[in-house]
């Protein structure tokens, strides 16, 4: 097994994010490119033909019940990838569904300005051959993969249309994104943005994209709460940590990356359900069910601080012990987060502080993560610990602003994250 890794401070200048602009697909030109293509390369990692492949997951979110209300609508999911790859797959949930739902119009194309999709980009899926699919109450489905190739950092726009009133819609609620649902009808295919007149920041349906990648790209879950979910960074804007994170990922050599999918879900506990069911709940479903996953970073604690239902380190500590078990028996490696300061903040007091402090402590010298990546110690005040550095708050002094989720992304040693069970 690889030596476990601590990291106490950001990562030097050296490891600073790309920034230059993605394109959805290659060439920008048309959709997709065959891999017989002989269009330059753009930093897609695509199997060279022959070579063994793996299903790795691009995007991903956690999936919860919302508040949408729909009925013969469309919905245009804005969603931004990670790592690039061959033969895209959309899967969509009915996790959280009060009634069977019937999709008879699905298309994914790279988005453009607002609800608009860039012209001749965008592609019908088909589930086992059938434009049309049905997803019982409580499950899922994976669509047929698209032939060519999907350039890394793609922002696509995922259109589905649903047959009559969906009920109780699956998806994820406070997305930090726009996305936008149309007027009555089939809209999917449209690629002007006429008959998406409503915005939205929620997900409907859609819970993952996934690529075919050499088999030295895997996949890299982050599970955690408000804080890996992105809340208060810019919308749209594509700033959480894991974002950040998925950058730097792709600023390294190739084949040798990973596709990054974000399991956070705001207000979420490791104890108790609440907003989503409990980390301990999902875990299952939201990481070790993910292609190809081969870490997991897991940054969640706070709210059970908040709420009460940790009164004592060992509440948390244990529950962090089942997961990593649980993650360990299934060869999965465990980078453990250690849980950022929020005093000023709501719901804090000096004795949930110290247990945090406790848990904290455990989380670095325990030896029980594979990997440490010391979150508190990178964005807390050094004059004032159990406060967030002015600097990387939002404002509400519990979660970071873009400048906080910025060295976040910039805190995990990349090394952690290729740890082999």
């Amino acid at each position: 097994m690889t030596p476990r890794l601590t990291l106490r401070a950001p990562l030097a200048a050296a490891a600073t994010v790309a920034t230059t602009a993605a394109l959805a697909f290659l060439p920008s030109s048309s959709p997709w490119t065959p891999a017989s293509s002989s269009a330059p390369s753009t930093g897609a990692v695509a199997p060279a033909a022959g070579a063994r492949v793996d299903q790795v997951g691009t995007w991903g979110t956690a999936v919860d019940t919302t508040t949408l209300r729909l009925a013969d609508q469309t919905v245009r999911n804005v969603i931004h990838t990670s790592v690039g790859g061959s033969g895209l797959r959309i899967s969509l949930s009915n996790a959280f569904g009060s009634v069977p739902v019937t999709f008879d119009s699905v298309w994914v194309g790279r988005a453009g300005q607002g609800a608009s999709v860039v012209t001749g980009t965008n592609r019908r899926l088909s589930f086992g051959g059938s434009p049309s699919v049905t997803v019982p109450v409580g499950a899922e489905v994976l669509s047929d993969p698209l032939a060519g190739d999907l350039a890394p950092q793609a922002t696509l726009a995922v259109s589905i249309h649903v047959v009559g009133d969906a009920g109780t819609v699956s998806g994820h609620k406070l997305a930090h994104q726009t996305s936008w649902i149309s007027a009555p009808g089939d809209h999917a295919a449209d690629e002007t943005p006429g008959s998406f007149a409503t915005p939205t920041t929620s997900h409907a349906w859609v819970e993952s994209a996934i690529v075919e990648a050499p088999q030295q790209v895997d996949t890299v879950v982050a599970l955690g709460d408000s804080i890996t979910d992105g809340d208060k960074s810019t919308t749209s804007a594509n700033r959480r940590w894991t974002n950040v994170l998925a950058r730097r990922i792709l600023s390294g050599p190739r084949p040798q990356q990973l596709g990054v999918m974000n399991a956070g879900i705001s207000g979420n506990r490791v104890l108790a359900d609440g907003p989503g069911v409990s980390a301990q709940a999902r875990f299952d479903r939201d990481v070790l069910a993910q292609p190809d996953v081969s870490t997991v970073v897991v940054m969640e604690g706070v709210n059970d601080l908040r709420w009460e239902f940790a009164t004592e380190p060992a509440d948390l500590i244990q529950a962090y012990r089942q997961l990593i078990a649980r993650a360990h028996a299934r060869g999965v490696c465990v980078v453990g987060g250690t849980i950022t300061p929020w005093e000023g903040g709501s719901l804090w007091s000096a004795s949930k502080d110290a247990i945090r402090a406790d848990v904290n402590e455990w989380i670095r010298t325990s030896g029980e993560f594979d990997a440490v990546v010391d979150f508190d110690a990178v964005v807390r005040d050094p004059a004032r610990p159990a406060r967030m550095l002015a600097a990387y708050d939002s404002g509400d002094h519990l979660h970071p602003g873009d400048a906080g989720y910025e060295a976040m992304g910039n805190a995990v040693d990349l090394r952690a994250l290729e740890c082999r069970r």
